[in-house]
């Protein structure tokens, strides 16, 4: 039988093309996204077998979204945390809004999804997690320390969580992209970034779907952050 895969962010960027991959893999996708309209059409376009609107940052939200999801394709198997916004500025110029939306949808948004998913995979005993960082949550960024925190807090809520499930035979890992061609990082300076990447480009999205597959479908990692950045760590 096919696995449901729930990608949260999924109607575009790093989430759309996990979407696409995974519908490729034979996985019965359901595309999430805040406008219901955008998921619609993302889930059109790759083959999804549903589309449904949700705000991470609300925990009932979230629940709903699940109830949905089992009501039309089944219990989740799989879930993929896309979803995230970024604002960045210096601490000092960064708005208290700014700071507690970053922090509810890139990090407390992550933890609703895994709360509301892991009932189901407990008791069905299997599930993997794929959990959406960055590699400037570990070496950090002027100008995204809000950012960088709510990333990095997501790899230690991530190792933590594969301690608690793995006896439950469910599996959780995080993906730490670089410079990734998305709507995040349209205003970067391409040129000059790449001089600093080892493999000289930035990466697609597809790059960092095939790393998210890979994790989804390995029965023996968890705990793990699996950087996809052209080598740039190296570079640190």
């Amino acid at each position: 039988m096919s696995k449901v895969c729930a990608v949260f962010g999924g109607s575009r960027g790093i989430g759309k093309a996990v979407a696409k991959l995974l519908v490729q893999k034979d996985y019965k996708v359901a595309v999430i996204s805040r406008n219901l309209e955008t998921a619609k059409a993302a889930a059109e376009e790759i083959g999804g077998h549903l589309a449904v609107s949700c705000d991470v940052a609300k925990e009932q939200d979230v629940q709903r979204t699940f109830q949905e999801i089992v009501k039309n394709i089944g219990n989740v198997n799989c879930l993929v945390n896309a979803a995230g916004i970024n604002r960045d500025a210096l601490l000092l110029r960064t708005k208290t809004e700014d700071i507690l939306s970053q922090l509810s949808i890139n990090l407390i948004g992550s933890m609703h999804t895994c709360k509301v998913a892991l009932r189901a995979m407990v008791q069905q005993q299997g599930g993997a997690i794929v959990n959406i960082g960055s590699i400037v949550g570990n070496k950090g960024n002027a100008g995204q320390s809000v950012y960088s925190a709510s990333k990095e807090g997501l790899v230690g809520f991530s190792k933590s969580l594969a301690k608690e499930v793995a006896k439950k035979n469910v599996r959780v890992n995080v993906v730490a992209p670089g410079f990734i061609y998305t709507d995040m990082t349209s205003s970067l300076d391409e040129t000059s970034l790449n001089q600093n990447i080892p493999l000289g480009r930035f990466g697609e999205a597809d790059d960092v779907a095939q790393a998210v597959a890979f994790l989804l479908s390995s029965p023996y990692i968890t705990g793990h952050v699996l950087v996809v950045d052209g080598g740039l760590q190296l570079q640190m």
